[in-house]
């Protein structure tokens, strides 16, 4: 069992197939195939399930996820640390985000992570759940977790560094502004109000449901999934949206009044990363969180 081989085994696993496995790194299909089927041949054990053009993870496949993830991580992490005795000159740090925390703090920590490692590189993976970004960090699919949540959170087996927190703020929907001049609004003036949501399990949700639960009647009139398609269904129109504040510039920037609603609600955010084997890139990320923890603790 080689590197190449567990390079080749997940990249059938996270491009779906053979084929598009193949195109991805730039191969033969056959290529790619003789290399699985000689990895089966020395585990002992078959990794896919085949059937016609649909391949799915055995069993055993599954258990190897994971493992070969960390296995690359380190050996990325074996030559990143050669070019940290080099002074930093390589390197690349994966990063899984969640929507808010990825507009802010992410935009001010890779500000800075850029301007002081200029050589190095960043891939930031779209989240929606706080437990998403666990997983991709705990399964080795990312090194750095951005999550946000409705308290504090101490997550089992990883570094967790708290960054900021975020007040829940309206952003209003111009062609309903009904709310008087302030910086704040109580939730109980929402009563009527037409709002553009998350799904369900987002924080931003949690909040509609607390509303709808102490007896003020608001209606979802949008459920949208993609956070980058909020802000021009609240210029067209369609609703009010309760956000964090870090949507605050992106409103204000587009014309939109915001207030901070009361009684505040709070996303927490945090960083988070496995406890050992980081890569050099991922430890100097993970200084300029801490710095800026500190800066806004």
């Amino acid at each position: 069992m080689d590197a190449r081989q567990l390079g080749y085994f997940l990249a059938i696993v996270d491009h779906g197939g053979f084929g598009r496995a193949a195109e991805r790194i730039h191969t033969s299909q056959p290529s790619l195939s003789q290399s699985i089927a000689s990895l089966e041949r020395e585990l002992g054990v078959t990794l896919f399930n085949r059937s016609g053009r649909r391949v799915t993870l055995s069993p055993a496949g599954e258990s190897l996820v994971g493992h070969a993830r960390r296995v690359l991580r380190d050996l990325d992490g074996a030559r990143d640390a050669m070019a940290e005795v080099r002074g930093l000159r390589s390197g690349r740090v994966d990063i899984s985000s969640m929507p808010s925390p990825g507009i802010e703090p992410l935009t001010a920590m890779l500000v800075t992570f850029t301007e002081k490692y200029p050589e190095l590189t960043v891939r930031v993976d779209g989240a929606f759940t706080a437990e998403e970004v666990i997983q991709a960090v705990t399964s080795g699919t990312s090194e750095i977790g951005l999550l946000g949540a409705s308290s504090p959170m101490l997550v089992p087996g990883l570094i967790s560094v708290p960054l900021e927190r975020q007040p829940l703020i309206l952003i209003i929907n111009p062609h309903a502004d009904r709310f008087p001049a302030g910086a704040s609004v109580h939730a109980s003036a929402l009563d009527g109000s037409r709002l553009i949501a998350s799904p369900r399990g987002s924080l931003m949700r949690s909040m509609v449901e607390d509303l709808l639960a102490t007896g003020v009647e608001v209606s979802v009139v949008a459920e949208v999934a993609h956070r980058t398609s909020i802000l021009p269904l609240v210029l067209g129109g369609v609703g009010h949206a309760i956000m964090p504040s870090s949507w605050e510039p992106l409103a204000a920037h587009a014309g939109l009044r915001t207030l901070q609603v009361e009684p505040v609600s709070y996303l927490h955010v945090a960083v988070v990363a496995r406890t050992d084997a980081l890569t050099p890139a991922a430890q100097a990320f993970m200084q300029v969180a801490t710095a800026y923890s500190h800066a806004h603790a």
